[in-house]
Formats: C-alpha cells, structure tokens, sequence
C-alpha cells in the first residue's frame, strides 16, 4: 500500500509538472509576437521613418538637445533600453527569489510591456521621442518578464528534460509569431482594401501585438505555481546595488560566470541581427516591406524546426557543441550577409532561411544549459544576469551598430561589424568545462550536456 502510495503521489506530481509546462510554453506563444512584429519587423524601419520626419536639414533629431543621426535614433533606443533593464532586472530577481513571488511579478512586466506595445498604435507624424520612449518601457518590461519566465525553467523540468522543455518553449513562440506575422502581411498589403493608409495599417500590427501579449499571458498567470522561497525574506538593494551583489555571488561559482560572460557576447550579437535586419534589408538593400515580412516570416517556420532539430542534435552530441555549431554558422550567415546586392530579395530569403535554422536552437539550448549552473534557491537572481543579453536587448550590439553606421554611413559595415561576436563567443564558450561547472553549482550533472 505504501509502494502504491508514492507511485500515485508520483505520477500526480508528474501530471502536475506538465500542466505547468503546458502553461509555461504559452507565455512565449504570447510575448514572441512582440519580438517578431514590432521589434523585427515593423518598428524599425517605421520609427526611422518617423525620426527623419522630424529631422533637420542635414538628417539630425536632437532627443534632449543631443544630436542623433535618424537612421540611429532606432539602435539607441534599444541600447538604452538595456540600461533601464540592468537597473530594474537585479533588483526585481532578487526580491522574487527571496520571497517566493515570481508570478505577480511576471504579471506585472507582461502588461507593462503589452500596455506599453498597445500604446504604439499613437504613435505616428513625427512624434519620434514618444516612440522611443515606449519602446525603451516595453523591452526594459520585456526584459524583466522574461527573466522571470526563464527562472521557472529549472523548477518545472527535471535536469534530462530542460533541453526539450526549453526548445518546444521556443518552438511556441516562434510558431505564434508565424502566424501573427501572416495576418499582419495580409493587412499591409492589403490595407487598401480595409480602408485604412499604410501608416495606420503599421501602428495596428504594432498595437496588436501588445493585445496579443496580455490575452495569452493569462494562461501561464494561471497555470504556474510560486514555490517557498529558499533564501529567507529581506530587503533588497536598489537594482545597481544589487546588480553587484548577484555578480558577487557568481564569483564563488567562477565557471558559471564564465559561461554566462560567453552567452552575453554571442547573444549580443544573435540580438542586434534580430532588431537591426530589417533596417538593414531597407535601408540598405532597398527591400520593400512585404519582403522584409516575408523574410521574417521565413526565419519564424524554419525557427521552429530549428529549435526542435536542434534539442535532438543536443540529446545526441551535447548542448554545448551543438550550440558551437550554431555559432560557426552565425558567422557565416552574416559573412554571406554583407555581400547581398541591392534589390535582390532571394538573395534575402537564403539568408532568413540560414538565420532560422539556427536561431531558434542556439537560443533554446544556450537557455536549458545555463540552467544547469544555476546553484538552486536563486533562478531568478541569476537569470536577471543572464536577460541582460536576450531577446533583443542587448545594449553593446546596437551601440556598435549605431556607431558604425554614424561613422561610415554604411549599414554593411554596420553588419559585418556584428561578426565579432560570434568569434569571440565560440572561443569564450569552447573553454568552458561544462560538467565540471554544473557540479560546482550543486546541481546533477546529465548524461549528456
């Protein structure tokens, strides 16, 4: 009686795990369409558009007196996006693990960011400064959000199912932004049609998108469970304070540290593609913006094969060397990238087609490995370290981009700058001995990893 006893509490605590894993997918299936809409697609260029509606003659707005080239105005408002984040990150990690809160807090940035996102639909003329503003509140909200939503990874998927788990995660997210994507492609092109101008076809995918983020973010709210806290309840330093004493900490687990300083290289690199293509597709290619969505579109079906590809090549050789495959062939990918000719948009779609075989993979496995070497009671502490790089708000990639650009006023050379980061995060992460940080954290070490 006891042995069936212990199988029944396991099975239920087994059907329970799903239930929240079930949840947990769909808040990628719900903030993803922010990503993929408004941060890959549509507002780039059109918040350009905007920014040089309001520029002086030689092509300069002047956000609080500072001159700022139009065409950069986009990159630094995700830049500075990063630094209202690092702020915020630190301190919201810390008070979720301390005291076992993370649910309404992650409601909290979801519909900061949605709210923020909806709001875009106002934005229009030349009203540039409102746009960045918003777009500066919904990544900082983003930011934190996910941070949040990564934390729950290694307490709701046993050390042999986090590949997985992560990749469907993945998989989700990229699959509602397919077919958002879709419905947004048929009302741009066909915005004559429903009777509206280009313009408010644009500022309706935009607000949309902030919707769709708040509607689904209720499924998860529901499904996951706050666990007790592992660390007891106290106050929190302000958000640079406690920035410190996170980074503090991970120097008593020096290889995790050491992993984390490659994935927020690389990841900065894999995030500045992912908000600067589209600005480079027609700014520099002179691609219209059916094909700019056409092309994300693209990476977003081909992402969600990827992921799941990818978690199977992970079960068989290891998360870490298949995570340095995808990052060889980053490098490549853009290499590629900068000698695409002008109006010529297949050449375009073979680089989507690239960048969405490895995109989606690279991000998941980076995310099921670093959970691994998070020593247990501090998730979301560690992963407010480990979002300071993902999902397009990595500061260092867009401020070399923007740079280069103000520089040259070359978006190749913009691009191909890009290529450093990949480099440099491959030889980062090759010299990481996973295993060993794994067991430094205090955490079973997989078979395969």
């Amino acid at each position: 009686m006891g042995i069936e006893t212990v199988r029944t509490a396991a099975s239920d605590e087994a059907v329970g795990r799903r239930r929240e894993q079930r949840g947990w997918y769909f808040y990628d299936w719900a903030c993803s369409v922010y990503s993929t809409s408004v941060l890959t697609v549509f507002l780039g260029p059109y918040l350009t558009s905007v920014a040089r509606a309001a520029a002086d003659a030689d092509g300069y707005v002047h956000p609080l007196g500072v001159p700022v080239r139009a065409g950069s105005f986009f990159a630094y408002s995700v830049s500075l996006s990063v630094i209202v984040a690092v702020v915020v990150m630190p301190l919201v990690g810390a008070a979720a693990d301390r005291t076992g809160r993370k649910k309404p807090l992650l409601g909290a940035a979801a519909y900061v960011g949605a709210a923020a996102t909806t709001a875009m639909f106002f934005l229009g003329g030349d009203r540039y400064l409102l746009g960045g503003a918003l777009l500066i509140v919904a990544n900082a909200a983003q930011s934190v959000a996910m941070m949040l939503y990564n934390s729950y990874l290694p307490q709701i998927a046993p050390p042999e199912e986090r590949d997985a788990v992560s990749s469907r995660g993945w998989a989700f997210g990229y699959a509602a932004g397919s077919l958002v994507l879709v419905l947004n492609l048929v009302l741009y092109l066909a915005h004559d049609s429903f009777g509206v101008s280009e313009s408010t076809a644009v500022r309706i995918c935009l607000a949309s998108a902030g919707l769709w983020w708040g509607g689904f973010a209720l499924i998860p709210l529901l499904r996951l469970r706050d666990r007790p806290a592992a660390v007891r309840e106290e106050a929190t330093a302000p958000g640079l304070r406690q920035l410190a004493a996170t980074v503090r900490d991970m120097r008593r687990h020096r290889l995790t540290l050491s992993f984390l300083l490659a994935y927020l290289v690389y990841n900065d690199g894999i995030q500045t593609v992912i908000s600067q293509a589209s600005v480079y597709g027609s700014e520099e290619l002179g691609l219209g913006q059916s094909t700019l969505i056409g092309a994300v579109l693209l990476v977003q079906l081909l992402a969600v094969a990827g992921a799941l590809g990818m978690g199977r090549l992970a079960r068989r050789y290891g998360a870490k060397r298949t995570i340095l495959g995808s990052l060889a062939a980053w490098t490549l990918t853009l290499g590629a990238g900068y000698f695409l000719p002008a109006g010529a948009p297949v050449g375009f779609f073979l680089l989507a087609a690239a960048i969405g075989l490895v995109l989606g993979g690279s991000q998941a496995l980076s995310r099921s490995l670093f959970s691994h070497l998070v020593p247990p009671g501090k998730e979301a502490e560690y992963f407010s370290a480990y979002e300071m790089s993902d999902r397009g708000m990595s500061w260092l990639g867009p401020l070399l981009f923007g740079i280069t650009y103000q520089l040259t006023g070359s978006y190749r050379d913009a691009i191909v700058s890009l290529v450093a980061f990949f480099v440099i995060g491959f030889v980062l992460l090759a010299r990481v001995p996973v295993r060993r940080a794994i067991g430094d954290a205090g955490n079973p070490v997989p078979e395969k990893i």
